[in-house]
Order: structure tokens, then C-alpha cells, then sequence
């Protein structure tokens, strides 16, 4: 098992799931519109998403491996073309963040939860992200490959949960931050754009 393998997923994961997205960016208007347990069932609802986006890749990829390793390593490198891509379309885009809490309609738990779930689910962006990500993260030549992949799709929720968690409980003192500091947009982009474009040449090399 190789152990810095999975540091560096990890590492590479906190980065993600810290720099602003769709989904946290999501979280932290729920939070500030509506209250930290709602926030939470949202972050909820996107986690246990993750787990159908993992399933899906842990026994389609597992099957690739096992009967062609030429497709598999088609695979890698498609998936460091569009990791490529994403860090492209990161530097083209705003590094203003917009957090907009003026026109979000108040929803209940069990409501955000359902929605965080499908928000997830139902986004094919998720999908093609999770077979260009995981796959360059296998650690071990001797455990079998669906266990590995469930291993990092664990790995990948508890850190996203963590991350996501923080978020809508310090919604308040996020928010302060990015508009009083307004160099932090930029650094966020730049870090998205590194944890890219850092990825890609690890599956590359």
C-alpha cells in the first residue's frame, strides 16, 4: 500500500473542496439565508451523492482494468486532458466570489437534502470528475480495485464533509472574509488552477 499515494489524494481533495464552487458556495448561501442545520442537510445530501457517483466507478473502472490496461491507460490520460481543461476554463473565469443570499426561497431540511442529493447525482460534470480523478490514485498492486476506489470515494467524502461542515458553521465569519479581503478570490483560483493542473502531470508522469 502506498501510503503517500493517499496523502496526496487527500491533500489534493481539502484543496477542492476548500477553493469555492458550485456545491460550496451553495452550502454557505444556506447557511446565511436559512440556518446551519440547513446548510448541514444540503452538505448531507451532496455526500451521500457522492457514494452513487462512487459505486458507479468502482465496479465500471474495476471491470476496464481487469480485462484491458491499454483502455485503462486511455483513461488516465483522457482524464488528465480534462483536468487540463478544468484548470483552463478556472483561468478564464471571474475570481470574483458571488455569494447572493437575496433571492434564495426558504426550503425545509428534509427539502435541502433531497436537493443536495440530486444536485449531486444528477450532474454529469461529478461523474466525468470522479473517472478523471480517482483512477491516477490506486495504491496498492495486491487490494482489489473496488475496494480501493471505495477507499477513496471514504476518503474523498469524510474530507469533503469535513471541509463542507466548517463552511456552513462558520458561514458568517467566510463570508466577512471574502469581502474584506479582495485578494482571496484570486487565491483561490490560482489554487484550483495548481491542484489541476498538479494532477494531470502526476498522471501523466
Amino acid at each position: 500500500m502506498n501510503w503517500d499515494t493517499l496523502l496526496l489524494f487527500i491533500s489534493a481533495t481539502a484543496a477542492l473542496a476548500i477553493s469555492p464552487g458550485p456545491d460550496n458556495i451553495y452550502v454557505l448561501v444556506q447557511s446565511l439565508t436559512n440556518s446551519k442545520s440547513h446548510a448541514l442537510a444540503t452538505v448531507a445530501g451532496l455526500m451521500i451523492g457522492c457514494i452513487i457517483h462512487t459505486t458507479l466507478l468502482a465496479f465500471g473502472v474495476s471491470v476496464i482494468i481487469r480485462d484491458n490496461n491499454n483502455i485503462f491507460l486511455g483513461i488516465k490520460i483522457l482524464g488528465a486532458i480534462y483536468l487540463l481543461y478544468l484548470a483552463y476554463k478556472v483561468f478564464k473565469s471571474d475570481s470574483n466570489i458571488y455569494i447572493d443570499t437575496d433571492n434564495t426561497p426558504k426550503k425545509s431540511l428534509k427539502q435541502l437534502f433531497v436537493q443536495g442529493f440530486f444536485m449531486n447525482v444528477l450532474n454529469p460534470k461529478v461523474t466525468i470528475f470522479f473517472l478523471a480523478f480517482f483512477p491516477a490514485f490506486l495504491f496498492s498492486d495486491n487490494m482489489n480495485t473496488v475496494i480501493q476506489f471505495y477507499i477513496l470515494g471514504g476518503l474523498f467524502i469524510l474530507v469533503s464533509f469535513i471541509i463542507f461542515s466548517s463552511i456552513a458553521l462558520l458561514a458568517g465569519l467566510i463570508k466577512r472574509y471574502t469581502l474584506e479581503n479582495k485578494y482571496s478570490g484570486i487565491v483561490f483560483k490560482w489554487l484550483q488552477i495548481v491542484v489541476f493542473v498538479g494532477i494531470a502531470i502526476f498522471i501523466l508522469l
